[in-house]
């Protein structure tokens, strides 16, 4: 039987990039091969210290809410094969996102990839074709630099976002918009659900 080590799941706002605003089913997957220093769960890195759950306890979840969009998010959700648990979801037509760095090769069939690499691990080419969106996490100046090396790598398809992180966002806020006053093709992400005190 297939099962997958959840942290967290539950029904809110998604609260950055393209789809911020929308109602969305979260389930966060417990595991992380990254492990950036200001992520804000970092309970999620050890799938160990979590429970596992059945394709079937999880579809549970998804038949007592109205949701249209599913977010499997981690921790490092590329970790697990996810095909099974794209499947179920498909079957209930709804829209399957994911949030990923790109360290490992995606499974699963997905309506919408949101691409986060860091820096200080190696993501998968195949991620530079293949994401409907880039989130760049901006907690340095030269992170901004590095947003326009990963541009010129980018399908001309994804939409590109910068994102301030959170800890240090007045200080990076004033450079986000500048950089993007100068790069128009880029829009700016903020993590709204914060601002609005919501999961």
């Amino acid at each position: 039987m297939v099962t997958y080590p959840v942290m967290e799941h539950f029904y809110t706002l998604q609260g950055e990039g393209f789809w911020t605003g929308c109602a969305a089913y979260f389930i966060r997957l417990a595991g992380c091969d990254v492990g950036c220093s200001w992520c804000d769960v970092k309970e999620s890195w050890d799938g160990t210290k979590h429970p596992f759950y059945s394709i079937d306890e999880m579809k549970s979840w998804l038949l007592d809410c109205p949701a249209e969009i599913v977010v499997i998010t981690g921790g490092e959700p590329t970790l697990y094969d996810l095909a099974p648990l794209t499947t179920m979801i498909k079957s209930l037509g709804v829209r399957t996102h994911i949030e990923t760095s790109g360290t490992n090769a995606l499974t699963g069939i997905w309506d919408w990839i949101s691409f986060s690499p860091k820096r200080f691990k190696r993501h998968l080419d195949e991620y530079n074709n293949n994401a409907s969106e880039l989130k760049m996490i901006i907690a340095h100046k030269n992170d901004l630099r590095w947003s326009k090396e990963m541009e010129e790598k980018m399908s001309k398809e994804s939409s590109l976002y910068i994102q301030p992180e959170w800890e240090v966002r007045k200080e990076m806020e004033p450079l986000c918009i500048d950089f993007i006053k100068e790069n128009p093709r880029w829009r700016l992400s903020l993590q709204t659900h914060k601002y609005l005190g919501i999961d």
